[in-house]
């Protein structure tokens, strides 16, 4: 199995190193604060209207006691009206906390939603700039892990704990200054175990923080595992591997329990320990608040040991509350790095400004920065290309080929020669370590990279389908094309047949990826596909490799049609499919060792001849 490290190396760092998260977390609130500026500050103000609300009506046990029950019950009153006129004024004022604090839960929830959103909008769009040799080493699986956990993580940091923790601390300053206004020496002692509280929570978070990075890691693991064993569901029943996939999975899952369990153990003991502490504090400070008033030194009432009392319960829940919200930060820091690492990949470089402009029907021209236009005839040179997929691992040495406007050029050889990598690297999938590869003598770097594979259509060896119709996997090829340019492509295919035979034809919902048809038939649709594109440069990757030899007989006039007047650079491993090729380049190991007609690389008896007759040449 691929290693997560793949998307958490760059930010690899040991407990407590922080550095890394506190910068993939501050990255997050600087996306947060960029995309709701106005939000965010009245989501702050409703907050602390929230929080001086929730303190005044604290404060109020002091005026309710000091100044009007023990008065009334001095001097035997029974007038209620100044008591109900301030009730009356406090619940006004609790009121307006109410609607402050229904206003910022609904925008704090609009907020982490809307965050969530553009943040996989952002990740999409990264991702389809990103270099297929970064898809090469992770599985979907992965992928997908950082799209669904990993976002998700961040959802609750910036719709509740951000919020919480902003509100905990305006609570803090605000009830701590109006302790120190009661009682400079027991704020003090309150103080001081505040303190203990949040060093304890914070030694705990720093152990907690590694458990959760690991839980991340595991779970993107696990939905790779899932995602190849359901894919290869049926190589897994034919071979009897249920048992060893069971085997394998139970690991994997034992590890996720293990690093959830680790996680949650730690970051579970922070509340009752902070709970237990503030527990403590309330009674050492009623009692040290009664010693005082009773002493006679310290002037204090008994309204103002209950106010305190109250408020040394309110300063320290917060202090409890921002320990909590330590672990979802510790959890959203893992979840983070792994967002932004993916961000942080280096896309493909696309440096070109050289485009394609015009159609088929009109023809088309290449723009070049200047506004000089060149008419785009079809002519593709490599020369002298080198190349590797790894460093250090070359698999193409010093390829030179020229293909004209029309020629047919193919490929031959035997499986890992190489054949799929020119073509690849004619598309620009990978970028070659030497040599040039030119399209009517302009280097492929030179041009955009969506003009350069728009002027060239690829029915690729591994047949993709989309969900929809199949009229709709056929414009994909085009998405101006209109229905009868696509059924027109679809006859030139030979895929029109059976797609009639289907229940809805051409409206036919196609199960995933085309689970509903044949390999034969979706890579037809493919050549279909490629066939409504109408491209100038047609590349062939084993297009007819799923199909059987009758149906293959059938198409070849099709797809001569469709080769005629366009440069085609055809790789098949029936060489019969090629042998009215105008060059057949015959490849071994990464080099070209042959090169001519059929009939010219048959009178050579070297590679070519061998493949072709099966004999072996001693």
């Amino acid at each position: 199995m691929p290693s997560m490290m793949r998307f958490g190396g760059p930010h690899e760092r040991v407990p407590g190193s922080g550095g890394k998260v506190s910068k993939t977390v501050w990255r997050l609130f600087r996306f947060v604060f960029s995309n709701y500026k106005v939000s965010i500050p009245f989501v702050a103000i409703c907050i602390i209207v929230t929080s001086l609300t929730t303190l005044t009506s604290n404060l109020f046990t002091k005026t309710l006691i000091d100044d009007y029950i023990v008065p009334m019950t001095e001097t035997g009153s029974t007038d209620f009206s100044p008591l109900a006129a301030a009730m009356l004024r406090l619940g006004a004022i609790l009121l307006v906390g109410i609607i402050a604090s229904f206003t910022y839960n609904l925008l704090t929830v609009f907020i982490g939603n809307g965050t969530l959103r553009k943040l996989r909008e952002e990740l999409f769009r990264h991702m389809q700039k990103l270099p297929l040799s970064w898809f090469d080493s992770r599985t979907h699986g992965e992928i997908m892990s950082v799209y669904t956990n990993d976002v998700d993580t961040l959802r609750q940091v910036v719709s509740q704990s951000v919020p919480g923790i902003l509100r905990s601390l305006v609570t803090i300053i605000a009830t701590f200054t109006s302790m120190l206004v009661m009682s400079p020496l027991l704020s003090v002692i309150s103080l001081l175990l505040a303190a203990l509280m949040f060093y304890i929570t914070r030694r705990l978070g720093t152990i907690s923080k590694k458990y959760f990075t690991k839980r991340q890691e595991n779970l993107g693991l696990i939905n790779g595992f899932i995602q190849e064993m359901v894919t290869g569901q049926k190589v897994v029943k034919v071979y009897n591997h249920e048992e060893d996939a069971m085997r394998q999975f139970a690991a994997l899952n034992e590890n996720m329990r293990s690093s959830v369990y680790n996680a949650n153990r730690i970051s579970n003991i922070i509340g009752p320990i902070n709970a237990n502490l503030g527990h403590f504090g309330y009674v050492l400070l009623a009692i040290a608040g009664a010693a005082l008033a009773l002493g006679g030194n310290v002037p204090l009432t008994l309204g103002t040991i209950v106010a305190f009392l109250t408020l040394q319960r309110n300063f320290n829940r917060p202090v409890s509350q921002i320990s909590n919200e330590i672990n979802s930060l510790a959890m959203a820091s893992a979840g983070s790095d792994r967002v932004y690492a993916m961000l942080d990949e280096q896309p493909q470089k696309d440096e070109g400004r050289t485009v394609l402009e015009g159609n088929a029907a009109e023809g088309w021209n290449w723009k070049s920065p200047d506004g000089t236009l060149t008419p785009l005839k079809g002519l593709v040179s490599l020369q002298d290309v080198d190349f590797c997929y790894v460093a250090d691992k070359q698999v193409l040495f010093d390829i030179s080929l020229t293909a004209y406007p029309g020629q047919k050029i193919a490929f031959v050889g035997g499986t890992g020669a190489g054949k799929t990598t020119i073509t690849n690297l004619i598309n620009r999938f990978y970028e070659i370590q030497d040599g040039t590869i030119c399209c009517d003598g302009i280097p492929v770097t030179d041009l955009a990279l969506s003009s350069l594979r728009k002027s060239l259509g690829t029915v690729l060896q591994e047949s993709k389908l989309f969900s929809g119709t199949i009229m709709e996997n056929i414009r994909y090829g085009r998405l101006d094309a209109t229905d009868e340019e696509c059924r027109a492509a679809a006859r030139l295919a030979c895929a029109d047949s059976f797609i009639r035979r289907m229940p809805n034809g051409y409206d036919t919902v196609l199960a995933a990826d085309g689970g509903n048809l044949s390999q034969g038939e979706r890579q037809l649709l493919c050549i279909a596909r490629a066939a409504v594109a109408d491209p100038p440069v047609l590349i062939l990757d084993e297009a007819t490799s799923s199909i059987d030899t009758r149906t293959e007989k059938l198409i070849q006039e099709g797809m001569a049609s469709l080769m005629k007047g366009r440069t085609t650079f055809v790789i098949a491993h029936r060489l019969s499919t090629v042998q009215n090729a105008d060059y057949i380049m015959v490849m071994d190991k990464g080099h070209i060792i042959e090169r001519g007609k059929h009939a010219e690389l048959l009178a050579l008896k070297g590679k070519y001849y061998e493949l072709y007759t099966g004999n072996q040449i001693v």
